[in-house]
């Protein structure tokens, strides 16, 4: 019995901060959930009358309170009127996601747009060379292309790739979901080991690997094989799923950096 009251005496104390502790993760989920949409618009009509209301109760302004007891009904049915598309989107948001989803996700989408687009190349035979920037400026190289700046997309990649178009024998820069410029040249390798059946773009992605910290991703053009280029090591021939852990950790900066070392076989590394 002894315990149970200290258990129950303990738990008097840990109550008030559960609860805080709950109610925190529940305004924190639906500010989130409205931030992502236009939903915010009701937040911020809400907190307005709420105001509104609370300046009438503090400053007994019986008229304002009178009127906004009249109105408070119409103005439920107004807000559902007119918030009614930003409401259905809410819902269909809260059903979608998941509540405990923390860093589930990757934050960087963007990759999977390249990848879709390395995936439809490789199939065609049309050669890619895209550099993912990370500390290392790349200015000076961005200089020898065209400067684009535009939204990254897998409809972009495969226009200035999947066509002779006039930038698709040179590198592409990307940063942040934007593709920065194309049509760029690259420092070819002087490592002389690197097998002479590789051509222009695994010597080019290689050899910016060996003066910066930027990853390269080429797609063959002769055998549509994926690559991938980082701290001076050109790694052939990879599936689109270690391209994907690959560029996400070394992207995002994680303690798994290294990753590949245990995903890819030693056959496949060049060094």
């Amino acid at each position: 019995m002894v315990g149970v009251e200290r258990l129950l005496h303990i738990y008097d104390y840990i109550r008030p901060v559960l609860d805080v502790l709950v109610l925190t993760f529940v305004l924190y989920k639906i500010y989130d959930f409205l931030s992502k949409t236009n939903s915010i618009q009701i937040l911020r009509s809400a907190i307005i009358v709420a105001i509104v209301y609370l300046a009438a109760v503090l400053f007994d302004l019986k008229t304002l309170l009178w009127l906004l007891t009249i109105i408070a009904p119409g103005l439920v049915v107004a807000f559902a009127v007119i918030f009614q598309p930003e409401i259905r989107k809410l819902f269909l948001r809260i059903g979608q996601s998941g509540w405990f989803a923390f860093g589930t996700r990757s934050k960087h989408t963007y990759v999977d747009a390249v990848l879709i687009a390395a995936e439809m190349l490789s199939k065609q035979r049309r050669g890619m060379l895209a550099v993912f920037i990370r500390h290392t400026k790349m200015d000076n190289l961005m200089q020898t292309g065209t400067y684009l700046n535009a939204d990254l997309s897998s409809s972009l990649l495969m226009t200035i790739f999947g066509k002779d178009t006039s930038l698709h024998d040179g590198a592409c820069f990307i940063q942040g979901g934007k593709l920065l410029a194309a049509g760029c040249f690259l420092p070819t390798s002087e490592n002389y080991t690197i097998k002479k059946t590789f051509g222009t773009r695994h010597r080019a992605a290689l050899g910016l690997s060996e003066v910066s910290d930027a990853v390269v991703l080429v797609v063959s053009e002769e055998s549509g094989a994926l690559s991938l280029a980082y701290d001076s090591k050109l790694n052939y021939d990879l599936s689109v799923s270690e391209v994907r852990k690959v560029l996400e950790n070394l992207l995002e900066i994680t303690p798994e950096a290294q990753v590949l070392e245990d995903t890819v076989d030693e056959h496949k590394s060049v060094n």
